[in-house]
Order: C-alpha cells, then sequence, then structure tokens
C-alpha cells in the first residue's frame, strides 16, 4: 500500500497471540470462557451489592462500577478476538481500530482512578468513622464516579483526534490481539511527537499520580491502624481493606509487568501474551477477590442463594 492520509486505509491486520493453526481452537476456548467467567462474575457481584440493603454504601457503590467498567473493557476487546479466530479473519477497519482504541483507553484511566477513589473511601471510613456518613454521602460519591467518567471521556477524545490527522504508511500489521494505542501509532508515517507526548503525560498524570493518591491513603490508614489498642478493631480495619488491596496491587502489578516486558524484550508476541494479564485476567478475577476476602459480600451471597432456593 502507498503511503497515504487516514482515508486511504481501509483496514488494519491485527496478529493476534499466535499464528499456529493448530492453538487456534484452544484460544478461542480459552478466551471465551475467561470472557463468560468475567461478564457473569461480574453481573453477580453488581446483582449481589444492588438486592442487599447492608451494601448500599458509598464503597459498594464504587464497585458495582468497577464491575461495570470491567465488563465494558473486556467486551471491548474480547468478543472482536473471538470473531477474528473463529472467521479466521484478521482484519479490522481504520474504524473500528479506532474505536476500539478509544474503548480501551476510557476503561482502564476509569478503573486506575476508581481505585484511587476507592482507597479514599477506606481512609475515611478508618481515619475519620465519626465522620464517614457525613463525608462521604451520596452527593459526593456520584461526583466523584462522574468526574472519572468525564477525565477519562476527555482524555481519550484528545487521543482520538489527535490520530485522525495521523498519515499511515504501508505494512499495516498490528502485532496484538487488540488496536493497542502505541502499537497503532507506530505504524503511522507522519509525525507523532505530539502523541506519544501526550501518551507520556497523560500516563504520568492518569497512572502514577492515582498510584501515589492509593499509597497515600493507605500510609495513612497504616499509621491510623497502628494507633488502635483493639485487636478486634485492627482485624475489622484490615479486612475492609485487604480486599481492594489485593485489587489495586493485582491491577497495577499487571500493569508495571507489561511496561518492563515491553521494554526488555523485542518480541511483539511476548509484550501481546503479558498484556492478557490486565486485559482479561484482572477484571474476570476481581470479582473473586472481593467475593472471597469479603466478609460483608459472602454473607450478601449467601442470603441472596437463600432467596433463589426459598423460591424454588
Amino acid at each position: 500500500m502507498e503511503v497515504g492520509n487516514k482515508t486511504g486505509i481501509f483496514e488494519f491486520i491485527l496478529l493476534g497471540l499466535s499464528e499456529d493453526p493448530q492453538l487456534q481452537p484452544l484460544l478461542f476456548g480459552l478466551f471465551l470462557s475467561m470472557y463468560l467467567v468475567t461478564v457473569l462474575g461480574n453481573l453477580l457481584l453488581i446483582l449481589v451489592i444492588s438486592s442487599d440493603s447492608h451494601l448500599h454504601t458509598p464503597m459498594y457503590f464504587f464497585l458495582c462500577n468497577l464491575s461495570f467498567v470491567d465488563i465494558c473493557f473486556s467486551t471491548t476487546i474480547v468478543p472482536q478476538m473471538l470473531v477474528s479466530i473463529h472467521t479466521e479473519n484478521k482484519a479490522t477497519s481504520y474504524m473500528n481500530c479506532l474505536t476500539q482504541v478509544y474503548f480501551t483507553m476510557v476503561f482502564p484511566i476509569i478503573d486506575s482512578l476508581l481505585l484511587t477513589v476507592m482507597a479514599y473511601d477506606r481512609f475515611v471510613a478508618i481515619c475519620h468513622p465519626l465522620r464517614y456518613m457525613v463525608i462521604m454521602n451520596p452527593r459526593l460519591s456520584g461526583l466523584l464516579v462522574f468526574i472519572t467518567w468525564f477525565i477519562s471521556v476527555i482524555t481519550s477524545l484528545l487521543h482520538i483526534s489527535l490520530m485522525t490527522h495521523l498519515s499511515f504508511c504501508r505494512d499495516l500489521e498490528i502485532p496484538h490481539f487488540f488496536c493497542e494505542l502505541t502499537q497503532v501509532l507506530k505504524l503511522a508515517c507522519s509525525d507523532t511527537f505530539l502523541n506519544t507526548t501526550l501518551v507520556y503525560f497523560m500516563t504520568g498524570m492518569l497512572g502514577v499520580f492515582p498510584l501515589w493518591g492509593v499509597l497515600f491513603s493507605y500510609s495513612r490508614i497504616a499509621s491510623s491502624i497502628r494507633k488502635m489498642s483493639s485487636l478486634g478493631g485492627k482485624r475489622k480495619a484490615f479486612s475492609t481493606c485487604g480486599s481492594h488491596l489485593s485489587v489495586v496491587s493485582l491491577y497495577y502489578g499487571t500493569g508495571v509487568g507489561v511496561y518492563f516486558t515491553s521494554a526488555m524484550t523485542h518480541s511483539p508476541q511476548k509484550v501481546s501474551v503479558a498484556s492478557v494479564m490486565y486485559t482479561v485476567v484482572t477484571p474476570m478475577l476481581n470479582p473473586f477477590i472481593y467475593s472471597l476476602r469479603n466478609k460483608d459480600v459472602k454473607g450478601a451471597l449467601g442470603r441472596l442463594l437463600s432467596r433463589a432456593t426459598a423460591c424454588l
């Protein structure tokens, strides 16, 4: 294909995780199973929280939003991948690719900001328990969720608006299983300085700073827990934070793992395999972490199952 502007681009080629024909049925079954578990697990968590009045608190309101975002994130990536494997057609149109780039930026940004908001919620609950319901009132909770969505949508739109001015060259093969921003930028034959600068700036603003917010909140939480004289109070504080800390560790751990994998290896396939962790595995594990490590959620799930059994 000759050098041309975006209007001359009809499709990108997503190379996927492997080009081995014998692995395609295995990959299809594996990713279909993980996607179904992700959707059903997160939907069940949303249902449990919505149906139990004991869980109608700011923390679980944020958790419902996190589960919804995880469903959307997986849906943005996995179904298209499954169709590509099933039809053996790796081509995707320019507009489809651009749309996928947009949504694969929106939902991770929301995840990052929501985890920060949830850390702040735990900070208020443990360090200022008597003022918790006053500070974390429904109006502030709704406003915080709105701000996370607003920031992510505006940031992603800014990236996309810059991408629409790029020209692309021949060899439009993306060594990934979805249209990932940096991989698409590598195919551009026009100047991507502004795009790359924005990527680094937003990674720092919406990746590093939220992590600092989480670490700061938990440093204050740890300080408050050490001052508690009651062993039962310490255990309760740790139990309310354990699930969120596990999710934060999984989210940022997989993100850092992908970053170092891309920095230390020149193999796009290894980077793609590492990306499976934060795009597919993490959204799948989150509802199980909150279900298995959280006594309130386990109790609500038990009550929901009891009511369902009684109705049969």
